[in-house]
């Protein structure tokens, strides 16, 4: 029976599976990211995670058919790597993953996927319908998009298709995203930036709300659980819906997908206060067929089983070629 691994490297935790040939995880491991000092830390607890889940399963690395890796990025396809991770210390530099990965499961059938990529082809794979134009969206500690187009997963020259969360939403600019421009989507909707976009709105005017907005532990988290019964954390949750509105209504006239699947730690953790004012918005906004918008059924997992997908398709999450 040939087995298949997916590593899911983010800034917090790097993961990886073994599945057998109907994508069933038969073992896992997880552990922390390192914060260098170098890239090369960062390698070798992907390929420890590797070993490990080998381990747990009973496979030998070399014996693995294929793999996918679905990591933060940017990325350098060409050479395999990942250069100067955002949300790594700039110590980090390039981590190089197809290489080393390659050598130790003995394949040169390794796929590495930006992680929202990484999110669609996980959504194609698993989709009821395993449809040719669909979408899948991430808003959590940041925002990023997957994108499937006539049965092409699109990933760009280097890998770094889907980044549309450095989309511009907000003309006037007046929040700078943590990459240092004005009015990106991230800045106004990310799990990161709506503590700071709530602190803007309220300097707008004098506000009466429960929110701890000085306080230094302040967090997205305390905005949606006071959403029911506060009219300023409301306005707040009205807002992010409205720009999460504009991006998603930008994707769908770009790419015309018959679905769009909503994940990351925001939507997860608030489904209806994210996805419900998106889908009041959507109806109005998109000019053409407006999309399916659903929660992803793959909860946590959506980037480790699409890597797990990735290595079954040849990095496509087509069933038919698994």
């Amino acid at each position: 029976m040939p087995y298949f691994v997916g590593v899911d490297l983010g800034a917090t935790n790097v993961r990886a599976a073994v599945a057998d040939g109907d994508a069933t995880i038969v073992a896992s491991d997880k552990r922390p990211t390192p914060r260098g000092p170098t890239g090369i830390q960062v390698t070798e607890a992907v390929l420890d995670t590797i070993r490990a889940a080998c381990e747990s399963a009973g496979v030998a690395p070399g014996d693995v058919a294929a793999a996918g890796i679905g990591s933060i990025g940017p990325l350098d396809l060409a050479d395999g790597v990942v250069n100067g991770p955002a949300n790594l210390p700039d110590s980090v530099g390039t981590v190089p993953l197809v290489g080393p990965v390659s050598k130790l499961v003995d394949t040169g059938d390794v796929y590495l996927h930006n992680d929202t990529v990484a999110g669609v082809i996980g959504e194609r794979y698993h989709a009821d319908r395993n449809p040719d134009d669909m979408a899948y969206v991430t808003i959590s500690s940041g925002i990023g998009a997957g994108v499937a187009v006539d049965g092409n997963v699109l990933t760009g020259w280097d890998g770094n298709a889907g980044e549309l969360g450095h989309m511009v939403v907000d003309p006037q600019g007046r929040r700078t995203c943590g990459c240092g421009r004005d009015g990106h989507w991230e800045a106004y909707c990310s799990g990161e930036n709506i503590p700071e976009y709530a602190q803007m709105l309220a300097a707008d005017g004098d506000v009466d709300t429960a929110l701890p907005l000085e306080d230094a532990e302040f967090s997205a988290k305390h905005v949606f659980e006071h959403a029911d019964d506060d009219e300023f954390a409301a306005y707040v949750v009205d807002q992010v819906g409205f720009w999460n509105a504009v991006g998603i209504t930008n994707l769908v006239q770009a790419y015309a997908p018959l679905v769009v699947y909503v994940g990351g730690a925001v939507a997860l953790n608030n489904p209806e206060k994210v996805l419900d004012p998106v889908r009041e918005h959507l109806d109005t906004a998109v000019f053409n067929n407006v999309p399916e918008l659903r929660l992803t059924s793959l909860g946590d997992d959506v980037v480790l089983r699409g890597a797990v997908a990735s290595a079954l398709t040849g990095g496509t999450g087509d069933r038919s070629r698994s």
